[in-house]
């Protein structure tokens, strides 16, 4: 009676479960993992930074393009010097404007001056395509960023996925425990009257049938919290009806520490990403450099003249420019010299990173290697907690033994089978973390 016990609470647990989940969106770890890729609202600032640096590529690829300004101005002066150089504009200059007291004393003069102007830059001293490079190198390191991010929060949502699991574990643990502290309380109410038991036994298996029920509670607390969790990820709203499939267990990668440490160090979007901004870091500082080089620009511009808004007056203008800053009182040097630091650290934050990543990816082997050993011992450990938790309750029925003993035992198989459960959640999720700190882990790998 007592081993049928557990297997109905088991099946009673499943039917209830199924039944209560029947309406709802049941997603395999996978499909999780791509609608989280979708929709995570994290993900969004990685992708956000992206469109900042594309932006920031586009700007930069814009400085080396022609500026085309067009403007209209309007003036009305009497000023001796303007009104004749405006009547001048306009075309409209006669011999009797070289009159002395016209000439020192006009009349005011009204102009609309329209102008097109168009400038280019010839040469920049390198300043221009050092500002490309660098835009570029910050898009990549932004687009390697994103792949990082991904990664992140594909880790995130395995972990989520099978803390559900591990809760339904939890669940079914409590609920095993219920059962056989409920027929605890039998056996022992029936002992008590045939007064093969003392008074304190049956109040200790009540209070412990008591303590099982408030397990049984907290582990559906923790089921609700561990399924809201997963549709934060998702981002969906903590009201949807959402459940998970079967249970998932990455695959370890192949090969031994040292092929995972060379290929995390070459292949890892964060590391690929901080290489990326050294590079950037190095065009900033040719820039800089770029500023103490002479500068050429070339100009265009076309005029039109009249009292009135029209055009009556054309004339043209052609130009160049050459700039050289000879002396800035240090102040192009000190901007080198800063684009020179920052490049320095930037080299030294990839460094401490690349050697943080190779320990990553060696401590994570090792965890996923152990979490292996730990699944099959406490496979063994459930067996053997099982079997004494069977002879410790034939031999209380029988009078050789104390509840206390009884109880001791179903709390070590109580115990054994959370510790599975924990097992089976760790395998999964340190397979998950060598992926992740290998910078393999994609959908296909879940």
């Amino acid at each position: 009676m007592l081993n049928s016990l557990p297997r109905l609470s088991v099946l009673s647990l499943l039917l209830t479960q199924l039944w209560g989940n029947a309406s709802a969106e049941t997603l395999s770890l996978r499909q999780a993992a791509e609608v989280a890729l979708n929709q995570n609202p994290e993900l969004s600032i990685s992708q956000a930074r992206v469109a900042q640096a594309e932006s920031g590529l586009k700007q930069a690829d814009g400085a080396r393009m022609p500026r085309v300004n067009v403007s209209l101005n309007a003036t009305h002066t009497n000023d001796a010097l303007s009104a004749f150089g405006l009547k001048l504009g306009q075309e409209r200059i006669s011999a009797a404007d070289f009159n002395p007291a016209t000439l020192n004393d006009p009349a005011a003069i009204s102009n609309f001056n329209t102008r097109v102007e168009v400038t280019a830059p010839l040469y920049s001293g390198g300043q221009i395509g050092a500002r490309q490079d660098e835009a570029q190198a910050q898009v990549r390191a932004a687009q390697a960023g994103d792949a990082a991010a991904r990664q992140q929060v594909l880790l995130d949502v395995l972990r989520a996925y099978q803390g559900v699991h591990l809760a339904r574990a939890y669940i079914q643990v409590t609920e095993q425990a219920k059962t056989a502290a409920t027929e605890y309380v039998r056996v022992t109410g029936s002992l008590h009257k045939q007064g093969m038991a003392v008074k304190s036994d049956l109040l200790s298996a009540r209070v412990n049938l008591e303590n099982a029920k408030l397990n049984v509670s907290e582990a559906r607390r923790q089921e609700a919290t561990a399924l809201d969790r997963l549709k934060l990820l998702l981002g969906r709203k903590l009201g949807d009806d959402l459940d998970v499939g079967a249970e998932a267990v990455p695959a370890l990668p192949s090969g031994d520490a040292e092929a995972l440490r060379v290929q995390a160090v070459a292949k890892h979007p964060a590391l690929q990403a901080l290489r990326e901004q050294v590079a950037a870091a190095q065009s900033a500082t040719a820039a800089a450099r770029g500023a103490k080089n002479p500068q050429v620009n070339v100009m265009a511009r076309h005029d039109w003249n009249d009292r009135d808004l029209g055009f009556g007056a054309a004339s043209y203008t052609l130009g160049g420019t050459l700039s050289w800053n000879v002396f800035d009182g240090g102040h192009n040097n000190a901007a080198i010299d800063r684009a020179q630091a920052a490049r320095l650290e930037q080299a030294a934050r990839l460094r401490q990173a690349e050697e943080a990543i190779a320990f990553q990816v060696t401590e994570a082997r090792r965890r996923a290697l152990e979490a292996e050993e730990r699944l099959a011992a406490r496979g063994e450990a459930v067996k053997e907690a099982e079997e004494a938790q069977r002879l410790t309750r034939l031999r209380y029925e029988n009078g050789v033994t104390t509840l206390v003993d009884v109880l001791s035992t179903q709390t070590q198989l109580d115990r054994a089978r959370a510790d599975l459960a924990q097992a089976r959640n760790d395998l999964s999720v340190s397979r998950g973390q060598v992926l992740q700190a290998a910078g393999a882990l994609d959908t296909e790998q879940l």
